[in-house]
C-alpha cells in the first residue's frame, strides 16, 4: 500500500496521459457540439412554437437540456477518444517503439483506464449533479412555457405519504402557488396492518389545504370515517411528512435528481408506498459509471494495440464503433429489464460495465500474450 501511495507516473505515461487527455477534449467537442445542435433545433421547434422565444433564450434552455444527454453519452467519448489517441500513438510508431524497448501494454494502458476511473469518480460526484439540476430546470421551465397560467396550474394535483402506519393520498383540483394552497382537496386516508395491507379508514374534503411546519392546515373540511356521519370542522390540523415545497412539486424524474440526493429521495418514495426501482437503478447506474468509463477505455486500447498488429484501420475503426453502439444497447436493455423489475436493479445497472470491463481485460490479455 506504501509503494502504491508513493507511486508517480513515469515520462511514459505522462505522454500516454497527455495524448489521451487531448482526444477525449476533442471527442467530448465532437459529441457535445452535435448534442447541443439537435437539442436546440428540437427546442426550436417544440418549445418555440408554443411560445415566442428568441434565440438566446433557447440557447438558455439547451444549455439547461444538453449536459444530461452529453453525460448519458461519455462512454462513448471514452471509447472513441481513447481509440483515437492509441491510433495516433500507433500511426507515429510511438507504441512500436515502447514495446519494442520491453515496455508492457499494460504500463500505457493502465494510465489511461485510471484516467477514465478518475473522471468517472468526478462526473458521478460533482458533474452529473450539476447536470441533473440543469435537467430540472429543464424540465420545469418547459412545463411552465407549455402549461396554463404562471400562478395556478388547472390540472389536478395528486400527492401520496405517510408511514409504516398510515397512508395518505392527496387529490387536489388545483393549487395557489403565489398563496402556498392546495384548493378543492381530498384526503383518503388508509391504515397499515403488520402485514403490509392497507384498509381504507377516512375521506376528509377541504376548501383548501396549506403544509406547514409538518402539519396540513385545512379550511371548511368535512371528514366521514367508515361506518360513522360525516363530522365538519372549519379548520383541521392533520400531521404530514412532506417538506413545504412537496405539496407543488411531484417526485423529480430518477434522471433530474443528484447524486447525493438519491437515497434520500429513495426512503421517501418507499415510506410513502411507490415502487422506488427507478431511483436504485439510477443510483446503481451513477456508482457503476466509474467502471464503464474505464472499461471503455482498456477496450479501446487494447482493440487498437491488436488491429494494429494486422495493419487494417478500416476494421479497427468500423469494429470501434459497432462496439461502442453493442454496448450502449446493452446497457439500454439492461435498463428496461431493471426498470420492468425483470431483473434486480442492482444486476440491471452492473451487468453491462462488468462485463465490458471482462471483455476489455480478455483481448487485452490476449493481445499482450498472445
Amino acid at each position: 500500500m506504501t509503494a502504491l501511495l508513493r507511486w508517480r507516473p513515469g515520462r511514459i505515461e505522462r505522454y500516454v496521459l497527455i495524448q489521451t487527455l487531448k482526444a477525449l477534449g476533442i471527442a467530448l467537442a465532437v459529441i457535445g457540439g452535435l448534442v447541443m445542435l439537435i437539442d436546440y433545433v428540437e427546442i426550436s421547434r417544440g418549445v418555440g412554437d408554443d411560445a415566442e422565444l428568441s434565440g438566446l433564450r433557447i440557447l438558455g434552455l439547451t444549455l439547461a437540456k444538453s449536459p444530461a444527454v452529453i453525460l448519458q453519452l461519455l462512454p462513448f467519448v471514452f471509447l472513441f477518444g481513447t481509440l483515437g489517441a492509441y491510433v495516433g500513438l500507433n500511426r507515429r510508431s510511438e507504441l512500436i517503439a515502447m514495446r519494442a524497448s520491453g515496455v508492457s501494454a499494460w504500463r500505457f494502458v493502465l494510465p489511461s483506464a485510471g484516467l477514465a476511473f478518475v473522471i468517472g469518480i468526478l462526473t458521478v460526484t460533482a458533474l452529473g449533479p450539476i447536470a441533473a439540476s440543469a435537467d430540472g430546470l429543464w424540465q420545469r421551465e418547459r412545463a411552465r412555457l407549455s402549461g396554463s397560467m404562471p400562478g395556478e396550474r388547472q390540472e389536478a394535483i395528486w400527492l401520496r405519504e405517510g408511514d409504516d402506519g398510515r397512508q395518505v393520498i392527496i387529490r387536489a383540483a388545483r393549487q395557489d402557488r403565489a398563496a402556498g394552497r392546495l384548493l378543492d382537496v381530498a384526503f383518503f386516508i388508509y391504515t397499515v396492518g403488520p402485514d403490509g395491507t392497507r384498509a381504507f379508514s377516512e375521506r376528509i374534503d377541504a376548501a383548501s389545504a396549506t403544509l406547514s411546519a409538518g402539519r396540513w392546515r385545512l379550511v371548511d373540511a368535512v371528514g366521514a370515517q367508515v361506518g360513522q356521519r360525516a363530522v365538519t370542522y372549519q379548520t383541521l390540523d392533520l400531521p404530514s411528512s412532506l417538506a413545504d415545497e412537496e405539496a407543488f412539486e411531484r417526485f423529480a424524474r430518477p434522471q433530474s435528481t443528484p447524486f447525493w440526493s438519491l437515497w434520500r429521495q429513495i426512503q421517501r418514495i418507499e415510506q410513502a408506498g411507490f415502487s422506488s426501482t427507478a431511483y436504485r437503478l439510477r443510483l446503481h447506474q451513477q456508482l457503476s459509471l466509474p467502471l464503464t468509463f474505464a472499461a471503455m477505455a482498456v477496450l479501446a486500447a487494447a482493440f487498437s494495440l491488436r488491429l494494429m498488429r494486422l495493419g487494417d484501420l478500416a476494421r479497427m475503426s468500423a469494429a470501434a464503433v459497432v462496439l461502442g453502439f453493442a454496448f450502449f444497447f446493452l446497457n439500454q436493455f439492461s435498463q428496461a429489464l431493471g426498470a420492468a423489475e425483470v431483473v434486480p436493479p442492482f444486476v440491471a445497472a452492473w451487468l453491462p460495465p462488468v462485463l465490458a470491463a471482462l471483455a476489455a481485460t480478455t483481448l487485452l490479455i490476449y493481445t499482450e500474450d498472445g
